[in-house]
């Protein structure tokens, strides 16, 4: 698993695995948010905003709020460059929020770089 996780930007090998593990909780009392019937969303686009990939995460446990965003070769066997991307949170509400980047001010990049061995 080769990858980083940055405030507003995500950098991963080409070609290679790597896990996005998010953890929903209360911004107020730091309590687990129960995602149930949740569904998180991540898209990485290109400059000029069409789709490369589109994962959907899975619930690792609910009740804690622990979701995983599993990323394969085949998402990431990219040309290497720069693109855009977020991930958002659809509750059994209906409510869809964007929680990835965090500030709302910004786009998140998703830095693909050079593999050696391939």
């Amino acid at each position: 698993m080769s990858g980083k996780i940055l405030e507003n930007g995500i950098i991963i090998r080409q070609g290679d695995s790597f896990n996005i593990n998010v953890n929903i909780s209360c911004a107020c009392d730091c309590k687990p948010i129960d995602m149930t019937n949740s569904e998180l969303i991540m898209q990485v686009r290109d400059s000029n905003g069409n789709l490369v990939f589109s994962v959907v995460g899975s619930v690792v446990d609910a009740q804690k709020g622990k979701m995983l965003i599993a990323l394969t070769p085949e998402h990431t066997n990219i040309p290497v460059g720069d693109y855009q991307t977020d991930i958002q949170l659809r509750t059994d509400d209906g409510s869809v929020n964007t929680i990835y980047p965090g500030d709302l001010r910004k786009v998140a990049f998703f830095r693909i770089t050079e593999q050696v061995t391939q």
